[in-house]
Order: C-alpha cells, then sequence, then structure tokens
C-alpha cells in the first residue's frame, strides 16, 4: 500500500508491531473486500455476549448459538473471521475492550464507535476517507472519488471487480456511520458525535501520538465532522462523565485517559517497558 492515512512520515517497524497489539491494522488487505462494517451484525454479537465476555465466548456464540441467525456452518465460520478481522472481538486487544465497555454507554454512540474501530483496523476503509471527509451536506458521491483513492493506496493489486466490491461496501460502511444516506443515491450528511464517541476519537488520536490542540485536529477527530472547538466541549461534557481527564491552563488544553488504560496499555502506548 502507497499511502497511509494515519502517518505524516514512514513509521518504524518497531511502531507498527506496537500499534499491532494495541489493536490497529495495516498492509495491504481489508475486510472491505468482502463486506461491510457490518454493524447489525456486531449489534448481535454484543446482545449475546456479556460486556466482560472473554474471546472463547465471542466464537461460542456465533459459531455454537448462531446469535447472527446463519444457515449453515460455513457461513457462521466466515461471518466470525470477518467480524473478528473488524473488530478483534477480543478484550486483550485494547481497541477491543474499550469499544466494548463505550457500547454500553450509549446507544447513539455506536454506529460511530464501529466506524472508528474499523477505521482502525482495516486499511481500505481509511483510504476512502479522504473523499467522504471532503464533501459538504447535500453533496452526492460520486464513486469515482473512492475509486481513484483506493486505487491510489493499492495500486494495480486488486482487479477491477474488486476494486468495485471495495467501492460499494465502503459507500454502505459511511451509510451505515451516518455519513452518507440513500440507497442508490449517496448523499453526505454531517454526523452527530456524542461524548463517548469524541472520547474514543481522542484516545485514537492519543494513541498514535497527537497532544492538545492536535488531538482535537487529528484524522480521528475529522471523522467526527465538527470543529475542534465543538470537539473540546464535547470533552469537558466527557470529562464530567468521567470518561477522560482533561485540564486548561493558559491557552493551553490536556487530555489523558487514566481512567480509561491500564498501566501496560499506557507503556505499550507510549513504547516503554
Amino acid at each position: 500500500m502507497t499511502y497511509e492515512p494515519l502517518f505524516s512520515a514512514m513509521p518504524s517497524k518497531e511502531d507498527l508491531q506496537r500499534l499491532t497489539k494495541i489493536g490497529f491494522r495495516f498492509g495491504e488487505k481489508g475486510t472491505h473486500t468482502s463486506r461491510t462494517i457490518m454493524l447489525e451484525e456486531l449489534s448481535l454479537v454484543f446482545k449475546a455476549c456479556p460486556p466482560d465476555a472473554k474471546r472463547d465466548a465471542y466464537a461460542e456464540a456465533i459459531l455454537d448459538h448462531n446469535c447472527l441467525g446463519k444457515r449453515t456452518a460455513a457461513t457462521r465460520k466466515l461471518s466470525f473471521q470477518r467480524l473478528r478481522e473488524l473488530y478483534g472481538l477480543d478484550p486483550d486487544i485494547l481497541l477491543f475492550r474499550v469499544l466494548r465497555g463505550d457500547w454500553e454507554l450509549d446507544d447513539q454512540s455506536r454506529p460511530l464507535l464501529a466506524l472508528l474501530t474499523v477505521l482502525a483496523r482495516d486499511p481500505l476503509l481509511r483510504l476512502t476517507a479522504a473523499p467522504i471527509l471532503r464533501m459538504r451536506p447535500g453533496e452526492e458521491l460520486a464513486r469515482q472519488q473512492l475509486t481513484d483513492a483506493i486505487r491510489a493506496g493499492v495500486g494495480g493489486r486488486l482487479n477491477d471487480s474488486i476494486v468495485d466490491k471495495v467501492v460499494r461496501n465502503t459507500a454502505a460502511s459511511w451509510t451505515q456511520s451516518g455519513h452518507l444516506r440513500g440507497r442508490g443515491r449517496k448523499i453526505r450528511q454531517y454526523v452527530h458525535p456524542t461524548p463517548v464517541v469524541t472520547t474514543y476519537a481522542l484516545l485514537l488520536g492519543y494513541i498514535l501520538g497527537s497532544r492538545g490542540m492536535g488531538l482535537f485536529e487529528s484524522f480521528w477527530a475529522k471523522v467526527l465532522d465538527r470543529p475542534s472547538n465543538e470537539l473540546v466541549y464535547q470533552a469537558i461534557d466527557a470529562k464530567r462523565l468521567g470518561l477522560l481527564d482533561l485540564s486548561q491552563a493558559g491557552g493551553v488544553i490536556d487530555v489523558s485517559f487514566v481512567r480509561t488504560l491500564a498501566d501496560d496499555e499506557r507503556q505499550l502506548i507510549h513504547g516503554t517497558h
């Protein structure tokens, strides 16, 4: 993949390994060659498993108890594989652990929580973020823009039919998140982030090294369709809810996640041992 929107410079091998442990995924493959963010399926799995479920419980719910209502064992297995690619389905993965906890806090937050997680884990969906986020409300999606963005990222690795599938699936994912509306014609609309979603987006930026106001101007913040000053107000509300730690002094803002992260997770984020 020749373009990675998360980095302004080539990350080191050590950084990629560290971020992979946290839950990010990189490379030239992506689940959007065959699926969307699978929001409905994820909701069914979370309904079937308690918030403190272990990794094996998710496999059991999908494969043994068929919580997704699939007709065959093969389709259950494939759905489990795709959901694991998209979300991890393992509380030992930091991003999934935080997603699972946030999921229970606010129903309205769920589509954007799912999208943010998959943006962290599917390189193909990330490639389509720029053309979607550039659109203005009421503007119709030109699918060629998604095609061009995908081609710029993958070069000739995917044939035309696969690229067409990725375009359809990514457009559907941005519709599930609320960034687009409509079935045939996809129209851009702005999403409405909650303090829960804003906290998660800030955490993703924090993990990747953003600090201070940079958190409110990161790739993840842009996904929320709100100017940075509005996101600061959201973060202040999140502090009142006990979701993050925030201080302001002399025009400087500091955000941290002491309540969210365990000691070993903070060490992993900061690259220390």
